[in-house]
């Protein structure tokens, strides 16, 4: 089985929640896909580096980051896979807003300015959280090359991204789950 295979068995065995959820959009939907539950364990976390790293194979940017809490662990994963294949990848964290201390920044980690970087997301319903940080990422002065999401909804994210002139790749929609 490959790496693509074995993570959406993960996926269907431990992420998807059925019952009646409001999503962070607002909308409200009869399932989550909870992708905590993939990119923070043990097993599933290494296979979503490599998908990515897959999925966004050909595209040329040098940091991966998005949006904190559900990007982070997704970066996180592919610098590590980039690792593994012999390759350097930074990584980044967006913040909601501005610290309000210390150096007062909004992204951490390497700086973005001048950099070409790939913005990313577990889940996307309608792009409103990986568009916050390709605004966050463009303000700093980063060249975003596109937007990758392990899971989309299929619920809008792709329009509304492609309206801002950035490539779109998911890695499953919700007819590879499920459902």
């Amino acid at each position: 089985m490959n790496a693509r295979d074995e993570l959406r068995q993960h996926i269907n065995q431990k992420a998807i929640v059925r019952g009646a959820v409001v999503l962070s959009s607002g909308k409200e939907a009869d399932y989550y896909v909870d992708m905590r539950r993939i990119t923070l364990d043990g097993a599933a976390a290494p296979l979503v580096g490599e998908v990515m790293l897959d999925l966004t194979d050909g595209l040329a940017y040098d940091a991966v980051g998005g949006l904190t809490l559900g990007a982070d662990p997704v970066a996180t994963a592919m610098m590590h896979a980039a690792h593994r294949r012999g390759q350097r990848l930074d990584t980044f964290v967006v913040r909601k807003g501005e610290k309000q201390h210390g150096l007062r920044r909004q992204i951490e980690g390497p700086g973005v300015e001048g950099r070409r970087v790939l913005a990313v997301e577990d889940t996307s319903t309608t792009g409103g959280s990986v568009l916050t940080a390709v605004e966050a990422l463009r303000k700093a002065g980063a060249d975003v090359v596109a937007v990758a999401v392990i899971v989309d909804r299929d619920t809008g994210a792709r329009e509304r991204i492609e309206a801002e002139e950035l490539e779109y790749r998911a890695a499953y929609g919700v007819a590879d789950l499920d459902l």
